[in-house]
C-alpha cells in the first residue's frame, strides 16, 4: 500500500497492504469480495465508503469508521473521491475490539492519530505501536454508529428487499411488495423483525440513506438527493437523514468537502 495519500492503490496493493496505507480512489471505486488474516479499520478522511459482508452492508460517512474482524470475507465501495486511511490491526489487538463488522464514530483524537499513522513514515523506535494503543483505546470507549442494512434469508423477504434495491425511491406499500413476494403484509412485518431485527420501514428508510449519503457525496444537491431516494420534500429527507446521521445533509456535504487537510 502506498504511502503516498494521493495516489490511488490498485485492488491488489489494497488487499495486500502494510499495516499502514493511504490513497485517492475515484468514485464508485469497488473492490471484490476477500478477506484478510488480521483485523482491519478503514476510514475515509474524505468521501463515503460502503463495507459489504454476508451480514449485510455497513455505510461510513467521513465521521465514521469501519471495522472489519479477521477472516470476514467482505467487499468495499467507495463513494465521492475518497481519501481512504487502512490500518491493519494484530491479531493479538482484535480481542480488545467488537467481534463482528461494525462502523465507529470518530472523535478528533481518534482521526488525528489515523492520519498521523497513514500521512507519515514511522521517525523512532515503537511510535507506531504507541499510535496504535491510541487508535484501540479511543475505539473502545466509541460508540457505534452503524448505519447497518442487514439483508434477509428468507425468500419472500429477499424478493421485497430485491425490488427496493433496484429502486429504493419507489413508494411501493408493505402490502403491494407482498403480492410479488407472495406473502401477506402481516407476515412480511414479522419476518423483518425477526430476521433483520427492524420494521419495514426502518429498513426502507436506511437503504434510502445509504443511497442519499452516495448521492450527496458525489456532489448532488440535497432537493435532488431527496427527490431521487423516494422523499416527496427536502424537509422529510433532512429530518430522516439527521435522525440516522446525525447532521443534516448540507453539513454533512459541507465537512465531506473540506474534511481533509
Amino acid at each position: 500500500m502506498p504511502k503516498n495519500r494521493h495516489t490511488s492503490p490498485s485492488p491488489s496493493e489494497l488487499r495486500d497492504m502494510t499495516p499502514s496505507g493511504a490513497g485517492w480512489l475515484p468514485h464508485g471505486y469497488h473492490l471484490d469480495p476477500h478477506s484478510h488474516a488480521q483485523g482491519q479499520l478503514v476510514y475515509a478522511a474524505a468521501g463515503a465508503l460502503a463495507t459489504t459482508t454476508e451480514r449485510g452492508t455497513w455505510v461510513a460517512p467521513a465521521n465514521r469508521m469501519t471495522w472489519t474482524p479477521p477472516e470476514f470475507i467482505h467487499s468495499h465501495r467507495f463513494y465521492g473521491r475518497t481519501d481512504v486511511r487502512l490500518l491493519t490491526i494484530p491479531v493479538d489487538l482484535c480481542g480488545q475490539l467488537v467481534e463482528r463488522p461494525s462502523v465507529f464514530a470518530v472523535s478528533p483524537l481518534l482521526r488525528e492519530a489515523v492520519l498521523a499513522l497513514t500521512d507519515r513514515p514511522e521517525v523512532r523506535p515503537g511510535a507506531y505501536a504507541r499510535l496504535l494503543a491510541v487508535v484501540i483505546d479511543e475505539l473502545t470507549y466509541s460508540p457505534e454508529q452503524s448505519l447497518h442494512l442487514p439483508e434477509p434469508r428468507d425468500d419472500r423477504l429477499r424478493t421485497v428487499t430485491d425490488l427496493l434495491h433496484a429502486d429504493p425511491a419507489r413508494p411501493t406499500t408493505l402490502a403491494e411488495l407482498g403480492r410479488a413476494a407472495g406473502a401477506s403484509e402481516r407476515t412480511l412485518s414479522r419476518l423483518f423483525h425477526r430476521e433483520l431485527g427492524m420494521s419495514f420501514h426502518r429498513w426502507r428508510t436506511t437503504l434510502r440513506i445509504h443511497h442519499a449519503l452516495a448521492h450527496l457525496t458525489d456532489g448532488m444537491s440535497v432537493t435532488d438527493t431527496a427527490i431521487a431516494c423516494g422523499w416527496s420534500n427536502p424537509s422529510s429527507f433532512i429530518d430522516a437523514f439527521s435522525g440516522v446521521v446525525g447532521q443534516t445533509p448540507g453539513r454533512y456535504q459541507a465537512d465531506g468537502q473540506h474534511g481533509t487537510r
